[in-house]
């Protein structure tokens, strides 16, 4: 079996505090160490570590001020958390400085080594809300021994085209970090199940905690079927996921029946897709025959 076992901390900053919301994350990473020693990766909301307000704060300039060069003293300091504990670390997402004179709205992924394993810049800002410049690629990482996962950041799983493109890259799991204070948070419970089933991978989707968020944080597995959902409070969940369901399920089906990545394999580069000036490539990893 290939299992990731993943703690999804539903939690919030504390606001416009760089070094206490370090501190609090650093805090529940540990503690999770301590109290569920099987568990792998753990993932964090969005903006956690750039300590962001909820939604109808005044932010003033707090873009600015709490954005961090990556890699820089930041990653340092998450690289050293996760040699210690020697889990891998999703923090949510941060204000990225980038060379280029952006700021963007980027998620990484720390391996227990302590090194940067990922860095994604969110492709699809809440706009015309959100200030950062947008990214334009989709990233996956490898899991050696496990698996291969994907990162998405919040309003990108609102786009179809976020969970289809991570799930072509390979990626079995989908960690999207996310920081949602309305009501359509319900949609994106809809979307989180859709992207799960259509691309027959696992979605996990942690939201911040009231008041910084609404919670309902959640994972769905490769067949669309929500495995666990979080209220609005802090909380954890606490799952073991396993990735040869994402095999089984691309091999016979969803519920045994559906196998779109198949179907896709046999016909798509026959199919005119003029929205994206081509047609279907075949996802790397699927060497199914294409007659």
């Amino acid at each position: 079996m290939r299992t990731l076992a993943i703690a999804a901390v539903q939690t919030t900053p504390v606001t416009h505090d760089l070094t206490a919301s370090f501190g609090r994350f650093a805090g529940q990473v540990r503690a999770v160490r301590a109290t569920f020693p099987h568990v792998q990766l753990v993932v964090v909301p969005e903006l956690m570590l750039s300590a962001e307000a909820p939604l109808l704060t005044d932010h003033g300039d707090w873009m600015a001020e709490s954005s961090f060069a990556v890699p820089g003293p930041l990653t340092e300091r998450l690289g050293a958390l996760a040699r210690e504990t020697g889990l891998w670390l999703v923090p949510g997402s941060v204000y990225e400085k980038a060379d280029d004179g952006h700021t963007y709205n980027t998620a990484l992924a720390i391996s227990p080594d302590g090194e940067i394993a990922a860095r994604y810049r969110k492709v699809f800002p809440w706009q015309p809300y959100e200030r950062t410049a947008p990214g334009n690629e989709f990233i996956v990482f490898d899991l050696p021994g496990i698996g291969r996962a994907g990162l998405a950041i919040c309003y990108d799983g609102s786009f179809p085209e976020t969970a289809r493109q991570l799930a072509w890259l390979g990626a079995e799991v989908i960690i999207q970090p996310t920081l949602t204070t309305t009501r359509d948070r319900e949609m994106e419970l809809v979307c989180a199940r859709a992207n799960a089933w259509t691309n027959q991978v696992y979605v996990v989707s942690v939201n911040a905690a009231d008041p910084a968020g609404v919670g309902a944080s959640l994972i769905v597995d490769p067949e669309g079927i929500v495995r666990q959902q979080a209220g609005g409070g802090e909380e954890v969940l606490v799952d073991v996921l396993d990735l040869d369901t994402v095999t089984r399920v691309r091999a016979y089906g969803s519920a045994g029946l559906n196998r779109p990545w198949a179907q896709l394999a046999r016909y798509g580069d026959r199919v005119t897709l003029p929205m994206y000036g081509g047609s279907f490539h075949q996802a790397p990893w699927n060497t199914r025959p294409n007659p």
